[in-house]
Protein backbone atom coordinates (compact mmCIF):
# COMPACT_ATOMS: atom_id res chain seq x y z
CA UNK A 1 0.00 0.00 0.00
CA UNK A 2 1.38 2.97 -1.32
CA UNK A 3 1.03 6.60 0.77
CA UNK A 4 1.16 9.66 -1.23
CA UNK A 5 4.61 12.03 -0.60
CA UNK A 6 6.10 8.44 1.25
CA UNK A 7 8.15 6.70 -1.82
CA UNK A 8 9.27 9.91 -2.64
CA UNK A 9 12.89 10.53 -1.13
CA UNK A 10 13.63 14.50 -0.33
CA UNK A 11 16.75 16.66 -0.28
CA UNK A 12 19.68 16.15 -2.89
CA UNK A 13 20.11 13.50 -5.49
CA UNK A 14 23.82 13.62 -6.06
CA UNK A 15 26.80 13.15 -3.96
CA UNK A 16 26.57 9.74 -0.98
CA UNK A 17 25.35 6.99 -2.38
CA UNK A 18 25.64 5.36 0.81
CA UNK A 19 23.73 7.65 2.27
CA UNK A 20 21.06 7.86 -0.58
CA UNK A 21 20.93 3.54 -0.12
CA UNK A 22 20.37 4.54 3.75
CA UNK A 23 17.97 6.80 3.26
CA UNK A 24 15.74 3.97 0.67
CA UNK A 25 16.06 1.42 3.24
CA UNK A 26 14.33 3.54 5.94
CA UNK A 27 12.07 4.87 3.52
CA UNK A 28 11.04 1.07 2.73
CA UNK A 29 11.10 0.36 6.19
CA UNK A 30 8.38 2.70 6.95
CA UNK A 31 6.18 2.19 4.37
CA UNK A 32 6.52 -1.51 5.36
CA UNK A 33 5.10 -1.00 8.55
CA UNK A 34 2.49 1.89 7.55
CA UNK A 35 1.10 -1.26 4.82
CA UNK A 36 1.41 -4.07 7.86
CA UNK A 37 -0.71 -1.50 9.96
CA UNK A 38 -3.30 -0.65 7.45
CA UNK A 39 -3.75 -4.25 7.11
CA UNK A 40 -4.21 -4.87 10.03
CA UNK A 41 -6.77 -2.35 10.71
CA UNK A 42 -8.93 -3.34 7.99
CA UNK A 43 -9.30 -6.90 9.65
CA UNK A 44 -9.58 -5.50 12.30
CA UNK A 45 -12.88 -3.12 11.79
CA UNK A 46 -14.70 -5.94 10.45
CA UNK A 47 -15.55 -7.27 13.64
CA UNK A 48 -14.69 -10.97 14.24
CA UNK A 49 -15.02 -11.93 10.96
CA UNK A 50 -11.40 -12.36 9.64
CA UNK A 51 -10.25 -9.65 7.18
CA UNK A 52 -13.18 -7.70 5.23
CA UNK A 53 -12.72 -5.09 2.95
CA UNK A 54 -13.64 -1.71 4.18
CA UNK A 55 -16.67 -1.91 1.90
CA UNK A 56 -17.61 -5.51 1.88
CA UNK A 57 -19.78 -7.76 3.93
CA UNK A 58 -19.89 -11.50 2.98
CA UNK A 59 -23.58 -12.02 4.33
CA UNK A 60 -22.34 -15.93 3.31
CA UNK A 61 -20.16 -15.92 6.54
CA UNK A 62 -22.46 -14.20 8.73
CA UNK A 63 -24.65 -17.58 8.90
CA UNK A 64 -22.02 -18.92 11.07
CA UNK A 65 -21.26 -18.03 14.42
CA UNK A 66 -18.59 -15.29 15.52
CA UNK A 67 -15.19 -16.42 16.20
CA UNK A 68 -14.68 -16.91 19.78
CA UNK A 69 -10.63 -15.65 20.35
CA UNK A 70 -10.92 -19.00 22.43
CA UNK A 71 -13.23 -18.08 25.01
CA UNK A 72 -16.08 -20.64 25.76
CA UNK A 73 -19.18 -20.17 28.05
CA UNK A 74 -18.60 -21.01 31.74
CA UNK A 75 -20.59 -19.78 34.57
CA UNK A 76 -19.35 -22.93 37.30
CA UNK A 77 -17.66 -21.27 40.63
CA UNK A 78 -13.47 -20.97 40.17
CA UNK A 79 -12.78 -20.33 44.41
CA UNK A 80 -14.56 -20.89 47.32
CA UNK A 81 -18.02 -21.95 46.74
CA UNK A 82 -19.58 -23.14 49.99
CA UNK A 83 -22.93 -24.68 49.76
CA UNK A 84 -25.73 -22.73 51.31
CA UNK A 85 -25.84 -23.56 55.13
CA UNK A 86 -28.82 -25.70 57.07
CA UNK A 87 -29.97 -22.02 59.11
CA UNK A 88 -30.93 -19.88 57.17
CA UNK A 89 -31.57 -16.01 57.95
CA UNK A 90 -34.94 -15.99 56.91
CA UNK A 91 -36.90 -16.06 53.95
CA UNK A 92 -37.07 -13.94 50.58
CA UNK A 93 -40.42 -13.16 48.61
CA UNK A 94 -39.81 -11.01 45.81
CA UNK A 95 -42.62 -9.52 42.90
CA UNK A 96 -40.98 -9.59 39.69
CA UNK A 97 -42.67 -6.65 37.54
CA UNK A 98 -43.14 -5.81 33.65
CA UNK A 99 -42.90 -8.62 30.77
CA UNK A 100 -41.41 -11.69 30.57
CA UNK A 101 -37.71 -10.42 29.67
CA UNK A 102 -37.48 -7.93 32.73
CA UNK A 103 -38.78 -10.50 34.73
CA UNK A 104 -36.44 -13.03 34.13
CA UNK A 105 -33.65 -10.83 35.22
CA UNK A 106 -35.02 -10.06 38.24
CA UNK A 107 -35.25 -13.70 38.99
CA UNK A 108 -31.87 -13.66 38.94
CA UNK A 109 -30.89 -10.95 41.33
CA UNK A 110 -33.59 -12.32 43.39
CA UNK A 111 -31.32 -15.74 43.84
CA UNK A 112 -28.22 -13.43 43.84
CA UNK A 113 -29.88 -11.35 46.67
CA UNK A 114 -30.52 -14.76 48.61
CA UNK A 115 -27.37 -15.94 48.28
CA UNK A 116 -25.58 -12.43 49.79
CA UNK A 117 -28.25 -12.58 52.60
CA UNK A 118 -28.32 -16.01 53.44
CA UNK A 119 -31.72 -16.33 52.78
CA UNK A 120 -33.95 -19.19 52.07
CA UNK A 121 -35.92 -17.69 48.56
CA UNK A 122 -39.73 -18.58 48.26
CA UNK A 123 -40.45 -18.87 44.49
CA UNK A 124 -40.31 -15.85 43.09
CA UNK A 125 -43.83 -14.06 41.81
CA UNK A 126 -44.71 -13.05 38.51
CA UNK A 127 -46.89 -10.09 38.27
CA UNK A 128 -50.24 -10.90 37.03
CA UNK A 129 -51.07 -6.86 36.23
CA UNK A 130 -47.99 -6.19 33.60
CA UNK A 131 -48.18 -5.87 30.01
CA UNK A 132 -49.30 -9.26 29.32
CA UNK A 133 -52.06 -9.75 31.21
CA UNK A 134 -51.19 -13.27 32.12
CA UNK A 135 -51.43 -14.81 35.25
CA UNK A 136 -49.34 -18.07 34.49
CA UNK A 137 -47.17 -17.52 37.30
CA UNK A 138 -43.24 -18.73 37.55
CA UNK A 139 -44.99 -22.72 37.60
CA UNK A 140 -46.98 -21.84 34.34
CA UNK A 141 -43.60 -20.66 32.41
CA UNK A 142 -40.06 -22.50 33.72
CA UNK A 143 -39.65 -25.89 35.02
CA UNK A 144 -39.55 -25.51 38.69
CA UNK A 145 -37.90 -28.84 39.40
CA UNK A 146 -34.92 -28.21 37.03
CA UNK A 147 -34.64 -24.65 39.09
CA UNK A 148 -34.33 -25.96 42.15
CA UNK A 149 -31.86 -28.56 41.52
CA UNK A 150 -29.67 -25.95 39.37
CA UNK A 151 -29.34 -23.99 41.88
CA UNK A 152 -29.34 -26.56 44.78
CA UNK A 153 -25.46 -25.36 45.47
CA UNK A 154 -26.26 -22.16 45.95
CA UNK A 155 -29.38 -21.10 47.48
CA UNK A 156 -32.33 -22.59 49.09
CA UNK A 157 -35.69 -22.31 47.08
CA UNK A 158 -39.26 -23.33 48.97
CA UNK A 159 -42.12 -22.70 47.10
CA UNK A 160 -43.75 -20.71 49.77
CA UNK A 161 -42.82 -19.55 53.31
CA UNK A 162 -43.74 -22.66 55.61
CA UNK A 163 -45.62 -22.45 58.45
CA UNK A 164 -43.74 -22.46 62.01
CA UNK A 165 -45.16 -24.65 64.96
CA UNK A 166 -44.71 -22.82 68.64
CA UNK A 167 -46.20 -23.74 72.09
CA UNK A 168 -48.52 -26.53 70.37
CA UNK A 169 -49.73 -23.45 67.82
CA UNK A 170 -49.31 -23.14 64.37
CA UNK A 171 -48.05 -19.70 62.88
CA UNK A 172 -47.66 -18.28 59.64
CA UNK A 173 -44.53 -16.24 58.85
CA UNK A 174 -45.80 -12.73 57.65
CA UNK A 175 -43.38 -11.27 55.45
CA UNK A 176 -42.49 -7.65 55.91
CA UNK A 177 -43.00 -5.57 52.84
CA UNK A 178 -39.84 -3.17 51.86
CA UNK A 179 -40.02 -1.47 48.57
CA UNK A 180 -36.50 -1.52 47.21
CA UNK A 181 -34.19 1.09 45.78
CA UNK A 182 -33.28 1.31 42.05
CA UNK A 183 -30.05 -0.37 41.66
CA UNK A 184 -29.48 -0.97 45.22
CA UNK A 185 -25.81 -1.91 46.21
CA UNK A 186 -24.89 -5.32 48.01
CA UNK A 187 -24.23 -3.33 51.39
CA UNK A 188 -28.31 -2.48 51.03
CA UNK A 189 -29.45 -5.93 51.44
CA UNK A 190 -26.76 -6.68 53.95
CA UNK A 191 -27.77 -4.06 56.19
CA UNK A 192 -31.34 -2.79 56.06
CA UNK A 193 -33.06 -5.52 54.04
CA UNK A 194 -30.92 -8.29 55.95
CA UNK A 195 -31.68 -6.20 59.45
CA UNK A 196 -35.64 -6.74 58.70
CA UNK A 197 -35.56 -9.82 57.48
CA UNK A 198 -33.74 -10.98 61.27
CA UNK A 199 -36.41 -8.94 62.90
CA UNK A 200 -39.46 -10.33 61.10
CA UNK A 201 -38.44 -14.03 59.52
CA UNK A 202 -39.26 -12.63 56.44
CA UNK A 203 -39.20 -9.88 54.02
CA UNK A 204 -41.51 -9.36 50.74
CA UNK A 205 -39.42 -6.72 48.21
CA UNK A 206 -41.81 -5.30 45.64
CA UNK A 207 -41.49 -4.19 42.80
CA UNK A 208 -38.20 -6.00 41.95
CA UNK A 209 -37.67 -5.07 38.64
CA UNK A 210 -33.62 -3.65 38.95
CA UNK A 211 -33.36 -3.78 42.56
CA UNK A 212 -29.75 -4.68 42.31
CA UNK A 213 -26.59 -3.06 40.75
CA UNK A 214 -25.76 -4.69 37.88
CA UNK A 215 -21.88 -3.92 38.14
CA UNK A 216 -20.63 -5.84 41.11
CA UNK A 217 -16.98 -6.17 41.76
CA UNK A 218 -17.43 -10.21 42.67
CA UNK A 219 -16.68 -12.46 39.38
CA UNK A 220 -18.29 -15.04 41.69
CA UNK A 221 -21.87 -13.25 42.29
CA UNK A 222 -21.59 -12.30 38.17
CA UNK A 223 -21.11 -15.89 37.51
CA UNK A 224 -24.26 -16.88 39.81
CA UNK A 225 -26.13 -14.51 37.88
CA UNK A 226 -25.75 -16.37 34.52
CA UNK A 227 -25.94 -19.99 36.14
CA UNK A 228 -29.60 -18.59 36.85
CA UNK A 229 -30.09 -16.49 33.57
CA UNK A 230 -28.93 -19.09 30.71
CA UNK A 231 -29.23 -23.03 33.33
CA UNK A 232 -31.62 -22.63 35.78
CA UNK A 233 -34.08 -20.81 33.88
CA UNK A 234 -35.45 -23.35 31.28
CA UNK A 235 -39.17 -22.91 30.18
CA UNK A 236 -41.48 -25.61 30.56
CA UNK A 237 -41.22 -28.56 28.45
CA UNK A 238 -44.48 -27.63 26.56
CA UNK A 239 -42.85 -24.53 26.07
CA UNK A 240 -39.54 -26.08 24.72
CA UNK A 241 -41.55 -28.53 22.21
CA UNK A 242 -43.53 -25.62 20.50
CA UNK A 243 -40.07 -23.88 19.76
CA UNK A 244 -38.00 -27.12 18.78
CA UNK A 245 -41.32 -27.62 16.69
CA UNK A 246 -40.84 -24.29 15.43
CA UNK A 247 -37.40 -23.74 14.76
CA UNK A 248 -37.12 -27.63 12.91
CA UNK A 249 -39.82 -25.70 10.09
CA UNK A 250 -37.64 -22.79 9.59
CA UNK A 251 -34.58 -24.92 9.13
CA UNK A 252 -35.78 -27.47 6.84
CA UNK A 253 -35.88 -25.08 4.65
CA UNK A 254 -31.86 -23.91 5.12
CA UNK A 255 -30.61 -21.14 7.07
CA UNK A 256 -32.97 -18.43 8.58
CA UNK A 257 -32.73 -15.11 10.28
CA UNK A 258 -34.89 -13.84 13.21
CA UNK A 259 -35.96 -9.96 14.03
CA UNK A 260 -37.40 -8.34 16.79
CA UNK A 261 -39.16 -5.68 14.99
CA UNK A 262 -39.94 -3.32 18.31
CA UNK A 263 -41.83 -1.12 16.01
CA UNK A 264 -44.60 -1.10 18.33
CA UNK A 265 -47.12 1.46 20.36
CA UNK A 266 -45.22 1.03 23.73
CA UNK A 267 -41.49 1.72 22.28
CA UNK A 268 -42.79 4.65 19.37
CA UNK A 269 -44.62 6.65 22.49
CA UNK A 270 -41.08 5.78 24.87
CA UNK A 271 -38.94 7.04 22.17
CA UNK A 272 -41.20 10.18 20.84
CA UNK A 273 -41.28 9.28 17.71
CA UNK A 274 -44.48 10.54 16.33
CA UNK A 275 -44.38 12.73 13.19
CA UNK A 276 -43.79 9.77 10.01
CA UNK A 277 -47.88 8.81 11.50
CA UNK A 278 -51.53 10.18 10.55
CA UNK A 279 -53.08 12.79 13.09
CA UNK A 280 -55.25 9.67 14.58
CA UNK A 281 -52.20 7.91 14.96
CA UNK A 282 -50.02 10.30 16.59
CA UNK A 283 -52.82 10.99 19.17
CA UNK A 284 -53.13 7.22 20.07
CA UNK A 285 -49.56 7.05 20.85
CA UNK A 286 -49.38 10.95 23.10
CA UNK A 287 -52.28 10.07 24.74
CA UNK A 288 -50.60 6.52 25.68
CA UNK A 289 -47.42 8.30 26.34
CA UNK A 290 -48.92 10.49 28.79
CA UNK A 291 -50.44 7.50 30.65
CA UNK A 292 -47.49 5.82 30.85
CA UNK A 293 -44.66 8.02 30.58
CA UNK A 294 -42.90 10.39 32.66
CA UNK A 295 -44.07 14.50 30.80
CA UNK A 296 -40.72 15.70 28.38
CA UNK A 297 -40.72 17.32 25.63
CA UNK A 298 -39.65 15.38 22.56
CA UNK A 299 -38.69 17.12 18.83
CA UNK A 300 -39.32 14.07 16.23
CA UNK A 301 -36.56 15.51 13.97
CA UNK A 302 -34.16 15.80 17.04
CA UNK A 303 -33.98 12.41 18.83
CA UNK A 304 -34.22 10.59 14.91
CA UNK A 305 -31.24 12.21 14.35
CA UNK A 306 -29.64 10.71 17.29
CA UNK A 307 -30.81 7.42 16.88
CA UNK A 308 -33.64 7.13 19.39
CA UNK A 309 -36.40 5.93 17.23
CA UNK A 310 -36.97 2.59 16.29
CA UNK A 311 -36.43 1.69 12.87
CA UNK A 312 -39.28 1.20 10.31
CA UNK A 313 -39.67 -2.17 8.74
CA UNK A 314 -38.59 -0.71 5.51
CA UNK A 315 -35.16 0.70 7.41
CA UNK A 316 -34.19 -2.71 8.76
CA UNK A 317 -35.27 -4.32 5.14
CA UNK A 318 -32.79 -1.50 3.39
CA UNK A 319 -30.04 -2.20 6.00
CA UNK A 320 -30.10 -6.02 5.51
CA UNK A 321 -30.06 -5.18 1.73
CA UNK A 322 -26.85 -3.47 2.18
CA UNK A 323 -25.21 -6.40 3.71
CA UNK A 324 -25.87 -8.56 0.81
CA UNK A 325 -28.76 -10.40 1.76
CA UNK A 326 -31.44 -11.10 -1.09
CA UNK A 327 -35.02 -11.73 -1.09
CA UNK A 328 -35.05 -15.46 -1.04
CA UNK A 329 -33.54 -14.85 2.96
CA UNK A 330 -36.09 -16.71 5.35
CA UNK A 331 -37.00 -14.54 8.25
CA UNK A 332 -38.81 -15.04 11.34
CA UNK A 333 -40.22 -11.93 12.98
CA UNK A 334 -40.42 -11.65 16.66
CA UNK A 335 -43.05 -8.53 17.70
CA UNK A 336 -46.30 -7.78 18.96
CA UNK A 337 -48.84 -5.86 17.05
CA UNK A 338 -46.85 -3.56 14.53
CA UNK A 339 -48.39 -0.06 14.93
CA UNK A 340 -49.59 1.67 11.64
CA UNK A 341 -50.20 -1.96 10.10
CA UNK A 342 -49.77 -3.21 6.54
CA UNK A 343 -48.58 0.41 5.56
CA UNK A 344 -45.42 0.20 7.49
CA UNK A 345 -44.93 -3.70 6.42
CA UNK A 346 -45.24 -3.41 2.70
CA UNK A 347 -42.02 -1.75 2.01
CA UNK A 348 -40.41 -4.39 4.26
CA UNK A 349 -42.46 -7.73 2.68
CA UNK A 350 -41.64 -6.69 -1.17
CA UNK A 351 -37.87 -6.38 0.02
CA UNK A 352 -38.12 -9.99 1.92
CA UNK A 353 -41.30 -11.87 1.10
CA UNK A 354 -40.15 -14.42 3.13
CA UNK A 355 -41.87 -14.02 6.66
CA UNK A 356 -42.48 -16.11 9.07
CA UNK A 357 -44.17 -15.37 12.93
CA UNK A 358 -44.64 -18.08 15.46
CA UNK A 359 -48.69 -18.45 14.43
CA UNK A 360 -47.81 -18.79 10.73
CA UNK A 361 -45.06 -21.53 11.00
CA UNK A 362 -47.16 -23.40 13.90
CA UNK A 363 -51.34 -22.78 14.28
CA UNK A 364 -51.44 -24.74 17.13
CA UNK A 365 -54.20 -24.41 19.34
CA UNK A 366 -51.72 -23.34 22.21
CA UNK A 367 -50.34 -20.97 20.49
CA UNK A 368 -53.65 -19.43 19.24
CA UNK A 369 -54.72 -18.33 22.41
CA UNK A 370 -51.36 -17.41 24.06
CA UNK A 371 -50.08 -15.08 21.02
CA UNK A 372 -50.19 -12.26 23.18
CA UNK A 373 -49.31 -13.83 26.65
CA UNK A 374 -46.22 -15.25 28.29
CA UNK A 375 -46.09 -18.35 26.59
CA UNK A 376 -46.04 -16.59 22.68
CA UNK A 377 -43.28 -14.36 24.35
CA UNK A 378 -41.39 -17.23 25.35
CA UNK A 379 -41.75 -19.06 22.08
CA UNK A 380 -40.48 -16.04 20.41
CA UNK A 381 -37.30 -16.24 22.83
CA UNK A 382 -36.67 -19.44 22.35
CA UNK A 383 -36.79 -19.37 18.22
CA UNK A 384 -35.04 -15.63 18.34
CA UNK A 385 -31.89 -17.43 20.79
CA UNK A 386 -31.91 -20.89 18.00
CA UNK A 387 -31.72 -19.21 15.08
CA UNK A 388 -28.59 -18.58 12.70
CA UNK A 389 -28.89 -14.61 13.24
CA UNK A 390 -30.73 -12.73 15.21
CA UNK A 391 -31.05 -8.94 14.43
CA UNK A 392 -32.64 -6.55 17.46
CA UNK A 393 -34.04 -3.04 15.83
CA UNK A 394 -34.39 -1.52 19.22
CA UNK A 395 -31.81 -2.17 21.99
CA UNK A 396 -32.34 0.34 23.86
CA UNK A 397 -35.11 -0.22 27.01
CA UNK A 398 -35.95 -3.96 25.10
CA UNK A 399 -35.29 -6.52 27.95
CA UNK A 400 -36.32 -8.63 25.18
CA UNK A 401 -33.45 -8.09 22.59
CA UNK A 402 -31.00 -7.42 25.83
CA UNK A 403 -31.34 -10.75 27.35
CA UNK A 404 -31.13 -12.69 24.21
CA UNK A 405 -28.38 -10.74 23.07
CA UNK A 406 -26.43 -12.14 26.47
CA UNK A 407 -27.81 -15.07 26.44
CA UNK A 408 -27.11 -15.12 21.92
CA UNK A 409 -22.82 -14.74 23.54
CA UNK A 410 -23.52 -17.31 26.22
CA UNK A 411 -24.83 -19.53 23.59
CA UNK A 412 -21.74 -19.90 21.39
CA UNK A 413 -21.42 -16.44 20.11
CA UNK A 414 -23.84 -16.86 17.91
CA UNK A 415 -23.92 -13.99 15.07
CA UNK A 416 -25.77 -10.85 16.00
CA UNK A 417 -26.74 -7.56 13.61
CA UNK A 418 -26.78 -4.66 15.78
CA UNK A 419 -27.56 -1.53 13.28
CA UNK A 420 -26.25 1.70 14.88
CA UNK A 421 -29.10 3.96 14.74
CA UNK A 422 -27.54 7.29 15.63
CA UNK A 423 -24.74 6.35 12.80
CA UNK A 424 -27.49 5.41 9.89
CA UNK A 425 -29.74 8.40 10.79
CA UNK A 426 -28.33 10.95 9.11
CA UNK A 427 -28.26 8.34 6.30
CA UNK A 428 -31.73 7.58 5.82
CA UNK A 429 -32.41 11.38 6.53
CA UNK A 430 -30.56 11.91 3.10
CA UNK A 431 -32.01 9.07 1.48
CA UNK A 432 -35.12 10.18 1.75
CA UNK A 433 -34.53 13.91 0.62
CA UNK A 434 -33.29 12.49 -2.71
CA UNK A 435 -30.11 11.81 -1.73
CA UNK A 436 -29.73 8.26 -2.57
CA UNK A 437 -26.60 7.63 -4.79
CA UNK A 438 -23.96 5.98 -2.56
CA UNK A 439 -26.50 4.82 0.08
CA UNK A 440 -25.90 0.91 0.05
CA UNK A 441 -22.14 1.50 0.22
CA UNK A 442 -22.62 4.29 3.05
CA UNK A 443 -24.60 1.37 5.53
CA UNK A 444 -22.37 -1.19 4.85
CA UNK A 445 -19.51 1.16 6.02
CA UNK A 446 -21.80 1.58 8.97
CA UNK A 447 -22.22 -2.03 10.09
CA UNK A 448 -19.28 -2.73 9.19
CA UNK A 449 -17.72 -0.59 12.15
CA UNK A 450 -20.75 -2.93 14.53
CA UNK A 451 -20.08 -6.19 16.50
CA UNK A 452 -21.25 -9.30 14.82
CA UNK A 453 -21.77 -11.64 18.27
CA UNK A 454 -17.97 -12.06 19.58
CA UNK A 455 -16.64 -11.24 22.66
CA UNK A 456 -16.30 -7.69 23.29
CA UNK A 457 -15.62 -5.44 26.32
CA UNK A 458 -18.85 -4.47 27.65
CA UNK A 459 -19.08 -0.63 27.78
CA UNK A 460 -21.68 1.37 29.70
CA UNK A 461 -24.65 1.56 29.50
CA UNK A 462 -24.23 -1.83 27.98
CA UNK A 463 -26.12 -4.48 30.61
CA UNK A 464 -24.32 -7.21 31.73
CA UNK A 465 -27.40 -9.26 30.73
CA UNK A 466 -26.44 -8.20 27.51
CA UNK A 467 -22.71 -9.01 27.68
CA UNK A 468 -21.61 -11.50 30.41
CA UNK A 469 -17.94 -11.55 28.89
CA UNK A 470 -15.42 -12.01 30.44
CA UNK A 471 -16.96 -12.77 33.85
CA UNK A 472 -18.94 -15.88 32.23
CA UNK A 473 -16.28 -17.19 30.02
CA UNK A 474 -12.89 -18.70 30.37
CA UNK A 475 -10.16 -20.21 27.80
CA UNK A 476 -8.09 -23.31 28.80
CA UNK A 477 -4.66 -21.72 27.94
CA UNK A 478 -5.70 -18.06 29.26
CA UNK A 479 -2.92 -15.31 29.53
CA UNK A 480 -4.83 -13.79 32.71
CA UNK A 481 -5.00 -16.48 35.46
CA UNK A 482 -7.96 -15.36 36.35
CA UNK A 483 -9.99 -16.16 33.24
CA UNK A 484 -8.44 -20.39 33.38
CA UNK A 485 -11.68 -22.48 33.22
CA UNK A 486 -12.48 -24.09 35.99
CA UNK A 487 -11.58 -28.10 36.44
CA UNK A 488 -14.15 -30.34 34.27
CA UNK A 489 -15.29 -32.08 37.59
CA UNK A 490 -16.00 -28.73 38.98
CA UNK A 491 -19.79 -30.49 39.74
CA UNK A 492 -18.48 -33.22 41.68
CA UNK A 493 -16.36 -30.90 44.09
CA UNK A 494 -19.79 -29.06 44.75
CA UNK A 495 -21.61 -32.76 45.11
CA UNK A 496 -18.89 -33.61 47.97
CA UNK A 497 -19.20 -30.14 49.35
CA UNK A 498 -23.32 -30.88 49.42
CA UNK A 499 -22.41 -34.28 50.54
CA UNK A 500 -20.01 -32.69 53.64
CA UNK A 501 -22.19 -30.34 54.45
CA UNK A 502 -25.93 -32.81 55.11
CA UNK A 503 -23.31 -35.40 56.98
CA UNK A 504 -22.62 -32.87 59.27
CA UNK A 505 -26.27 -32.05 59.95
CA UNK A 506 -27.42 -35.40 60.25
CA UNK A 507 -24.03 -36.20 62.86
CA UNK A 508 -25.20 -33.08 64.77
CA UNK A 509 -28.64 -34.39 64.69
CA UNK A 510 -27.61 -37.68 66.05
CA UNK A 511 -25.43 -36.11 68.92
CA UNK A 512 -28.63 -34.02 69.71
CA UNK A 513 -30.62 -37.11 70.07
CA UNK A 514 -28.19 -38.87 72.00
CA UNK A 515 -27.86 -36.41 74.78
CA UNK A 516 -31.68 -36.32 74.70
CA UNK A 517 -31.94 -39.90 75.73
CA UNK A 518 -29.30 -39.95 78.02
CA UNK A 519 -31.04 -37.27 80.15
CA UNK A 520 -34.18 -38.87 79.85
Amino acid sequence: MRRPGLHRQHGKQGGGGAKGIYVKLAVSVVVLLICTFSLFFSATIGGNRGSLEPSEINAEELWESAKSGGWRPSSSPRSDWPPPPKETNGYLRVRCNGGLNQQRSAICNAVLAARIMNATLVLPELDANSFWHDDSGFQGIYDVEHFVQTLKYDVRIVESIPETRKNGKTKKIKAHQIRPPRDAPISWYTTVALKKMQEHGAIYLTPFSHRLAEEIDNPEYQRLRCRVNYHALRFKPNIMKLSESIVDKLRAQGHFMSIHLRFEMDMLAFAGCFDIFSPEEQSILKKYRKENFAEKILVYKERRAIGKCPLTPEEVGLVLRAMGFDNSTRIYLASGELFGGERFMKPFRDLFPRLENHSSVDASEELATNTRGLVGSAVDYMVCLLSDIFMPTYDGPSNFANNLLGHRLYYGFRTTIRPDRKALAPIFIDRENGQTAGFEQAARRVMLKTNFGGPHKRVPPESFYTNSWPECFCQVSPKNPADKCPPDNVLEILDRQLEKEASSDLAALAGTNSTRQTEI
